[in-house]
């Protein structure tokens, strides 16, 4: 069954992200050093599990692909280990600014283009690996975008990706802010993720329908992994502030939730063999 946002239009998410890339709350314009190293500083600091998913260090004879490059923090550590060659490709100029910036102030290069995840400009059988962290899940027709992963695959190239997991705390949070509190406790979490997670129509997905989506791959390895909102540490996102977030980071019950509510987090981390 082929899911698709609720009407929202894939220039919504262009604009959305566009007007702001993922992490930009944690950049330095202070001028006082390299403006995105601070940013980087803080998205290994939260999410310290993406090195050792990612594995940026295991593709220095391969041909490497990242689908949303953001503000080209991963990226940079994709250039870093030197594959043979590297790709990547946003659908917002922004992001594609952000990163030619970073690695031009690293000397690093990569072939770096805007460009649609549902219709990527590759031939078939053309990656050793394909990387994309926290994007897919926000194309309109995210099963497309899968395939699409799958056909510019080699044949036992690795695509390592992170989509948004439905049962999660973070559903649980908005939907007491945005269904319970708004007093519309019909809402569903589809519904929820669609209006009020990040851009417009963004959606999640259980364990179950993410194998679905590599359905195509030889071999799918999925991990379920809470993150840095779900413990309100940092920003948790463009889109929440104010009063209420500030008194609850306060008394947030972290060591509780790490320790009951592992297997409800926002991150599916998906590993497919083609």
């Amino acid at each position: 069954r082929r899911r698709r946002e609720m009407g929202t239009s894939k220039q919504a998410v262009l604009e959305f992200w566009n007007e702001a890339s993922c992490g930009e709350a944690y950049l330095d314009d202070t001028g006082a050093r390299d403006k995105y190293e601070s940013a980087r500083e803080a998205r290994y600091r939260l999410e310290p599990y993406i090195p050792a998913f990612a594995d940026f260090d295991a593709c220095h004879d391969e041909d490497v692909l990242e689908i949303g490059v953001g503000m080209g923090t991963d990226h940079r550590r994709w250039a870093l280990a030197k594959p043979q060659s590297l790709f990547g490709v946003d659908l917002t100029p922004r992001a594609i600014e952000h990163t030619q910036r970073q690695l031009a102030h690293d000397n690093l290069e990569s072939d770096l283009r805007v460009a649609d995840a549902e219709s990527l400009p590759f031939d078939d059988d053309s990656f050793d690996r394909v990387y994309s962290w926290g994007v897919l899940h926000h194309s309109p027709d995210t099963e497309r975008a899968f395939l699409e992963v799958w056909r510019v695959l080699r044949p036992g190239g690795v695509a390592k990706i992170m989509i948004y997991h439905s049962r999660s705390v973070t559903g649980c949070m908005l939907w007491f802010r945005y269904a319970l509190l708004a007093g519309k406790p019909w809402r569903s979490f589809s519904e929820i993720y669609d209006q009020h997670l990040e851009s417009p129509g963004t959606k999640a997905y259980t364990v179950e329908e993410a194998r679905e989506l590599c359905r195509n791959f030889s071999s799918v390895d999925i991990k379920v992994q809470l993150n840095h909102g779900e413990l309100l540490m940092g920003e948790v996102g463009q889109r929440h502030k104010g009063l209420l977030l500030t008194l609850a980071k306060a008394i947030w019950p972290r060591s509780l939730i790490k320790r009951f509510c592992a297997n409800y987090g926002l991150y599916l981390m998906i590993t497919a063999r083609k």
